[in-house]
């Protein structure tokens, strides 16, 4: 499907199915990259002056660091870091001798390639100053390239904040202007994220329009209104972190409770509603809908006499919230209707309520149909009769034996069953809690396999890096022998005031020393030309002819030749030799004999002149 075919959005979908680098350059075109060095200068002031001494003074005996960024973009926010973290170090001079480790992470590879190589435009000079420029960069092609000292002190690598597990153990969390671009919702889950992530009295530094929100208890401000946040030790948060997995919102079918409707403008209900209101409050059982846990998910009527809500943490389950009386009936037929797939009832269940005791028949189905329902379980509570405390002095007489006999041979029924029900479930939980129990053998086994893996890697990765140290240090030595070898080369060939020309074996220019000039018209752009494409003022047209017979026939040829202009050179070609005595061109020098060849014309002159014959 070509891209002129695409009319609708669903076209446009199926197309992203089938071309996944349409796929790639859509993310790419979401994805905000707006990022520069010290943005905002106030709060890295802050930053640099207040919130990194703070961590100094607390770690008295020094140690590594550890700092995240996420979202870092092209890099410029984790080089900042480095760099006020390595002016803080060399200000305070602290006891102790510190390090950091900067963990800089995004989603755009492209980005993290373009910051590992730390290569930026000249117009940084804007943001970063010129002292900052000397000390920490080196000038480059076009630009400024980041100094060694600063570019190790960074690690990128590509990570998913919603999806991948947190860095933690960190001092620092720099997450700039990231928060504003997700749901609120994110945001709410993010920061309990950032507040595991970060070691206590840990700094988060966030964007000038980003804040904390509701997570007051889990960050304070540092400092009047800059956004950097000290990390505060909440003992009575009790909501669970949601780590990545969970960062999420889940799907419809995993969540415990139905979405309610906020926001929404009511419309004033008709007759027929409200009729239709009343007859369910006052003429329909009490119902309630859980699901296969037991977690309510809907409550139809009135429902207090059965349920109440359990003391402490707010807890929407079946089981907490059934009245004294009836959470063990309901747990054992609960448990029946669900391992048998049928409706279940319990009759005459004594519930103690808070007017005394209530008599009710459960109902638990399993609910099949409709499709949406199906998984859940319908739990319908009857009022019955009210118990034999209630009645008359004279009837309660009249049913003392054989009533009272009935009901507890029923009580002690359902006692039995109950007694049955605990025992299959206990037998079950421990053939459940064996199995765990050997899965939990079996992974920690593969653990420590993969403990010694990494160990072993560990060891086999520090060894490749002497390695290559050691290669490197060698390859800096033949580069700096190379270097020297060079300047040696060309030294002497300035020295010996030698007109030398280098051709390959094709005869095309390959190097020349500056004494050339005064013979062929050459310029550095006439390298890899054709010896015969240059002009020259040597009367020597056969010069092409005679380097090909030195090439074939390897014996060097050396004679004297004029130029246009009178002057005369001594004209040397010789074969070009590597160090592995391989032919690979040839080597022609000239040398000035002018001065001999008029001194000896002028001999010649002499001898033919007048006084010769005397």
């Amino acid at each position: 499907m070509g891209l002129h075919q695409i009319d609708s959005i669903p076209d446009y979908v199926r197309y992203l199915q089938e071309s996944p680098q349409e796929t790639q350059l859509l993310f790419k075109e979401l994805l905000i990259g707006v990022t520069s060095f010290f943005r905002d200068p106030a709060a890295w002031e802050c930053l640099r002056k207040k919130a990194i001494p703070a961590i100094l003074a607390a770690r008295t005996a020094g140690g590594a660091l550890r700092a995240w960024v996420p979202g870092c973009s092209t890099g410029e926010e984790a080089y900042s870091l480095a760099m006020i973290f390595k002016e803080v170090v060399a200000e305070e001079k602290p006891a102790g001798s510190f390090s950091l480790q900067i963990f800089a992470t995004d989603l755009d590879k492209d980005s993290l390639d373009r910051a590992r190589q730390g290569v930026y435009p000249a117009n940084i000079a804007g943001d970063v100053s010129a002292e900052r420029l000397r000390r920490f960069f080196v000038e480059a092609k076009h630009g400024y390239q980041v100094g060694k000292q600063i570019r190790d002190m960074v690690l990128f690598a590509p990570h998913n904040l919603l999806m991948d597990p947190p860095f933690t153990r960190l001092d620092i969390l720099t997450c700039r202007n990231l928060l504003i671009y997700l749901a609120p919702e994110l945001q709410k889950k993010l920061l309990p994220l950032f507040h595991y992530s970060l070691n206590p009295g840990g700094v988060l530094f966030l964007g000038s329009a980003e804040t904390v929100g509701t997570a007051t208890d889990l960050f304070a401000p540092l400092e009047g209104k800059t956004q950097i946040f000290r990390r505060l030790d909440s003992g009575l948060r009790t909501e669970p972190v949601d780590f990545p997995t969970s960062v999420l919102p889940a799907s419809p079918r995993g969540t415990a409770a139905l979405p309610a409707e906020t926001g929404a403008q009511k419309t004033p209900p008709n007759l027929q509603v409200l009729a239709e209101q009343l007859l369910l409050q006052r003429h329909v059982p009490a119902a309630v809908l859980t699901n296969d846990k037991g977690d309510i998910l809907f409550i139809n009527g009135r429902t207090g006499p059965y349920l109440e809500p359990a003391a402490g943490k707010a807890n929407w389950n079946i089981y907490a919230m059934a009245r004294e009386g009836l959470r063990h009936e309901l747990g054992a037929a609960f448990q029946k209707a669900l391992r048998e797939k049928r409706t279940v009832t319990q009759a005459g269940v004594k519930v103690r309520t808070d007017d005394g005791v209530q008599v009710v028949d459960v109902a638990i189905e399993p609910i099949q149909e409709p499709e949406g329902l199906r998984g859940t379980v319908m739990i319908v509570f009857t009022e019955g009769p009210p118990p034999d405390a209630k009645l008359p002095g004279k009837a309660r007489r009249t049913a003392a034996n054989p009533a009272a006999l009935a009901r507890r041979e029923q009580e002690l029924r359902h006692a039995r069953d109950e007694l049955h029900t605990t025992r299959e479930q206990m037998q079950t939980s421990q053939e459940e809690l064996k199995s765990v129990n050997e899965e939990l053998q079996s992974t920690n086994e593969e653990l420590q396999s993969t403990n010694e893996e990494l160990t072993t890697s560990k060891e086999e990765m520090q060894s490749l890096n002497e390695e290559l140290q050691t290669l490197n240090q060698e390859l800096q030595s033949k580069v700096d022998e190379l270097s020297r070898t060079n300047n040696d080369m060309r030294n002497l060939l300035d020295s010996t005031d030698i007109a030398t020309l280098f051709l390959d074996d094709a005869l095309t220019v390959r190097r020349f020393t500056p004494q050339m000039l005064k013979i062929v018209k050459l310029i550095p752009g006439d390298v890899g030309r054709p010896i015969t494409d240059l002009a020259s003022d040597l009367v020597y047209p056969e010069l092409a002819e005679e380097a090909r017979e030195v090439l074939r026939s390897l014996v060097f040829k050396e004679k004297p030749i004029a130029t246009s202009d009178g002057r005369w050179f001594s004209v040397r070609i010789m074969p070009y030799r590597t160090l592995d005595n391989r032919i690979d061109g040839v080597v022609i020098t000239f040398v000035d004999i002018t001065a001999s060849k008029t001194l000896e014309a002028t001999l010649r002159g002499t001898q033919t002149g007048p006084g010769a014959e005397g």
